[in-house]
C-alpha cells in the first residue's frame, strides 16, 4: 500500500500548494498565480487517480484519468504561468487561452482514444502499451516542451535576480531575501525536472512506485520553491517580470 499512500501524500501537498496559490491570486490578481493554481489542481487530480488505480486496481477509466491529468495537461499550465513573467501580458494571455483550448482537446483525445491492449489491473502500464500515437505525442509535447519553457524561464529569472541583487548589494537587508528567492527558483526548476523522471526511474522502482515517488518529490520541491521564491513577492515581483 506504499504507492497509494505516496500518491495521497502528493495530492495533499499539491492541494495545499494550490490553495495557497489561489489565495495569492485573490489578493494580487496576477494571472500567473491563477494559472499555477489550475496546474496544481490538475496535479491533485492526477495523484488521486494514481492512488485510486493502485489501491483498487487499474481500469480504462482510472488509467485515462491518470494519463490525462498526470502526463498531458498539467505541466502546460505551469509553463503558461511562467510566460506571464517573461513576455508581454497580452501575448501571454493569448498563449494561456490557446493552452486552455489545446488542453481540453488533448484531454478529450485521451478519454476517447481506443485502447490497443487491455489495461492490466495490477500494474500501471506505459502509454505505449495501450495507446496509439496520438495520446503519446500529446504527452511528450505537453510535458517535454512545457518543462523546457519552465527551465528556460527559470534560468532567465535567475539572471534577472542576480543582476537585481548586484544592483542592490549595498542594502544588507536585501541579501537574505534575494538568496531565499534564488533558492526558490532553483527548487522550482528541480521540481519540474523530477516530475519528468518517471520514465527513467520506471525500470528501477516499478511503474506505479516510480510515478508515486516522482510525483511526491516533484510536488514537494515545487511547494518548497514556491514558499521561498514568494517571500515578499509583492514588493519584489519586478525582479522577475519583464519591463513591459
Amino acid at each position: 500500500m506504499l504507492t497509494p499512500a505516496l500518491a495521497i501524500g502528493a495530492a495533499l501537498v499539491a492541494l495545499a500548494f494550490a490553495a495557497l496559490t489561489f489565495e495569492r491570486w485573490l489578493v494580487r490578481r496576477l494571472p500567473q498565480d491563477l494559472a499555477w493554481a489550475v496546474a496544481l489542481t490538475l496535479f491533485v487530480a492526477g495523484a488521486l487517480a494514481l492512488a485510486w488505480g493502485s489501491a483498487v486496481g487499474w481500469s480504462p477509466l482510472t488509467f485515462r484519468l491518470f494519463y490525462g491529468f498526470g502526463a498531458v495537461i498539467n505541466v502546460p499550465f505551469l509553463a503558461a504561468g511562467q510566460l506571464y513573467l517573461l513576455i508581454r501580458r497580452k501575448l501571454a494571455q493569448r498563449i494561456m487561452f490557446a493552452t486552455s483550448c489545446v488542453a481540453c482537446f488533448a484531454f478529450g483525445i485521451v478519454l476517447a482514444s481506443p485502447l490497443k491492449a487491455q489495461i492490466p489491473r495490477d500494474r500501471l502500464p506505459q502509454g505505449s502499451e495501450v495507446f496509439g500515437a496520438g495520446p503519446r505525442i500529446l504527452a511528450a509535447v505537453g510535458s517535454g516542451l512545457s518543462a523546457s519553457v519552465i527551465f528556460v524561464g527559470t534560468a532567465i529569472g535567475v539572471v534577472r535576480m542576480v543582476k537585481a541583487g548586484l544592483a542592490a548589494r549595498s542594502h544588507a537587508e536585501t541579501i537574505p531575501r534575494f538568496m531565499s528567492r534564488l533558492a526558490g527558483l532553483v527548487l522550482l526548476a528541480a521540481g519540474t525536472v523530477v516530475l519528468s523522471l518517471s520514465g527513467t526511474l520506471n525500470s528501477r522502482l516499478g511503474e506505479m512506485r516510480a510515478f508515486a515517488v516522482t510525483l511526491t518529490a516533484g510536488v514537494t520541491l515545487l511547494f518548497a520553491g514556491f514558499a521561498l521564491s514568494s517571500l515578499k513577492a509583492h514588493t519584489d515581483a519586478r525582479w522577475l517580470t519583464s519591463d513591459s
